[in-house]
């Protein structure tokens, strides 16, 4: 297969995956658990991505409660103040969608290839 390198770097592929009727798993969830990861603060993770703290809490209160085992552990205040951890199933469901992302990308990549020509024409 002739292998084309993409002009563009934010063509790709973000899954959203749906468990059952309960739950979705998609980019914002994803992308919100990592902040969370990276920041060790739901708080500091909602503003980093630019969404208010209640839907940022709402969106792993929904996680933690559709899968029915928490992806997130949050602890208020105090006087170090409070925190957010990933639990080692948060960590697992990130590395798994990172995983899968980067498969569909590579396996889209002639579809993508197309969609760029589309979009931008033939260069």
């Amino acid at each position: 297969m002739n292998k084309k390198t993409l002009m563009s770097d934010f063509i790709l592929v973000r899954p959203r995956i749906y468990i059952n009727d309960n739950i979705s798993l998609g980019p914002g969830k994803i992308d919100l658990l990592r902040a969370i990861d990276g920041f060790h603060s739901l708080s500091a993770a909602a503003k980093d991505l630019g969404i208010p703290y209640k839907r940022a809490w709402l969106l792993i209160d929904t996680l933690n409660k559709g899968i029915g085992k928490p992806v997130v552990i949050t602890s208020t205040g105090g006087s170090k103040g409070g925190g957010s951890v990933l639990t080692p199933l948060g960590k697992k469901l990130l590395t798994w969608y990172d995983k899968v992302e980067a498969n569909l990308n590579e396996q889209s990549q002639q579809d993508l290839h197309d969609l760029e020509k589309i979009i931008f024409g033939d260069n």
